[in-house]
């Protein structure tokens, strides 16, 4: 669909859950709205007024479909920007297929995947970036997911990223400025003032580009893998944060061949428990293999739960161990298992986590480390968090246009390339938000929802 059709094309959809249920909701939107539903609506839409609901039948050739209720939008005030009628009927997937059916018949088309939010932007009613929320709204399986896809909607990155867009033009405009005056050598532009002025830009962008590790693993939950060696309880562990028999537990060492993965919500943030075999080395080619896939899944974390045996295991070979099989960038939280076998648990050093997962399993108090963990480990801004990997590319591009601009000013190079730089970072950020956009980056976003929204 190109981006003027959709002017004279009215689209429909079922936009509630497939299945049968309770009730369903087909959505109409388009400049023949309100003229298909009159087709095959008992009551006429002719002189409605937006906003109103009204209770009626779906009739085709004399015959019932349903009994259902009727609510209508009037351009521009819908969501769509479209005159836009919703049709709530009953969840029977017959009834609800005729009535799609009777609305194609009748002069409308099914809308492609998004094609209802892809009108909204289209129509100026949403920017892109708040659009691409609306995807991520739906998908949020966390109230921290939630949050985050809520301010986008609301506008929080749109608002961000004006602010620095209004600072670009600011800069852009100052050498422009002494580009049109360069023959006489004026110099509108205070050097010291420029520098200044990216110096923020490069700070603000870099705080955005951060937060996206925070955002990313809200949206997609926290990569959390349970490591160390054979019989140090990572299974015990995993089962007790889960509170059931998740993994088997045995004292046979080896036991864990492959990865077990479970998802655990802790103050709204989902966490992706991974239970891996034990670390060590073994002529068993099947449990090389299940540590083999240990180590990649330490590599590939977000955060490291390293647990050991305090009752056989030296201080030595833990700090061994986590120096040879967990990088330095990946966060660790180190838990001594096994506590009641110590007699004196003084020689444990004071950053771990102390437990017995028999008899005290202490797991809220497990959960809080795990959390507190994740938080400390993430900068992010309270206000604004990048959880979209697009807009975090477009930053990173935007990001690396600045320092070379930063450059340019160091190395006093003429007006004009800065003055091109600055334009490709302005355009990056408008990608973004949509000031800047194609038919192919549009049909890429919009493929990816789901029809009827």
């Amino acid at each position: 669909m190109s981006n003027d059709s959709y002017k004279s094309e009215s689209i429909c959809a079922i936009s509630s859950p497939p299945g049968i249920g309770g009730v369903s909701l087909i959505r109409i939107s388009g400049p023949d709205s309100f003229s298909i539903v009159e087709k095959i609506f008992s009551k006429s839409l002719k002189d409605i007024s937006g906003y109103q609901v009204l209770y009626g039948k779906i009739i085709e050739k004399k015959q019932i479909i349903d009994d259902v209720i009727v609510a209508v939008f009037k351009n521009p005030h819908s969501f769509t920007g479209e005159n836009t009628v919703e049709i709530n009927c009953h969840g029977s997937t017959f009834i609800q297929q005729k009535i799609i059916e009777l609305l194609i018949n009748n002069g409308a088309r099914l809308a492609l995947p998004g094609e209802f939010s892809k009108r909204a932007f289209l129509n100026g009613k949403l920017d892109l970036s708040q659009t691409e929320a609306i995807a991520d709204l739906i998908n949020s399986k966390s109230s921290a997911a939630h949050e985050i896809a809520i301010k986008q909607l609301k506008g929080g990155i749109s608002s961000e990223l004006k602010i620095l867009r209004n600072k670009l033009i600011e800069f852009a405009s100052l050498i422009e400025l002494e580009l049109d005056f360069s023959e006489e050598d004026v110099e509108f532009a205070d050097r010291t003032h420029l520098n200044q002025l990216i110096q923020d830009l490069i700070t603000h962008i870099d705080l955005l580009k951060k937060s996206f590790q925070y955002g990313n693993a809200i949206k997609n939950g926290v990569s959390t893998v349970i490591a160390g060696r054979p019989n140090a309880g990572k299974s015990t562990l995993l089962n007790n944060i889960l509170n059931e028999n998740r993994a088997i537990v045995s004292s046979i060492a080896g036991t864990t061949r492959d990865t077990i993965e479970e998802i655990i919500t802790i103050n709204g943030i989902d966490f992706r428990l991974v239970d891996t075999a034990g670390i060590r080395n073994t002529e068993d080619e099947i449990e090389k293999i299940g540590v083999a896939k240990t180590l990649e899944k330490i590599n590939q974390s977000s955060l490291v739960i390293y647990i050991y045996d305090s009752w056989s295991t030296t201080e030595k070979e833990v700090d061994e161990d986590l120096n040879k099989y967990v990088e330095n960038k990946v966060p660790c939280l180190v838990i001594a298992n096994k506590i009641d076998l110590v007699k004196s648990s003084k020689d444990i050093p004071k950053d771990h986590l102390t437990v017995s997962l028999k008899t005290t399993p202490n797991t809220l108090e497990i959960k809080e480390s795990i959390f507190e963990l994740f938080e400390r480990n993430n900068i992010h801004n309270e206000s604004v968090v990048i959880s979209n990997m697009r807009h975090f590319e477009a930053l990173e591009l935007a990001y690396n246009e600045l320092i070379k601009v930063e450059k340019g000013l160091s190395e006093n190079i003429p007006g004009d390339l800065i003055a091109m730089d600055i334009r490709q970072v302005l355009y990056y950020i408008g990608t973004i938000t949509g000031d800047i956009s194609s038919d192919e980056l549009l049909g890429n976003i919009f493929a990816n929802f789901c029809i009827g929204k």
